[in-house]
């Protein structure tokens, strides 16, 4: 069974590359992810989940995250 594992909305920032705002922006969007947990520090995902979702609506930036 694979390791799972969790990212925050300043990981999600990092793999993305961009900005809080944009972050914030694109997080928000229809076609990310849902968060598997709201916690009073903010929202989590499931890492999978965002790397899937930057093959299929970021390709330009999946190369550097291995």
């Amino acid at each position: 069974m694979g390791e799972l594992r969790l990212v925050a909305s300043q990981e999600v920032q990092d793999m993305l590359r961009v900005s809080r705002t944009r972050a914030y922006q694109i997080t928000n969007s229809k076609s990310f992810p849902d968060p598997v947990a709201v916690l009073s520090v903010g929202r989590i995902w499931r890492a999978e989940d965002v790397e899937r979702w930057i093959r299929e609506h970021r390709p330009d930036i999946q190369d550097s995250e291995e």
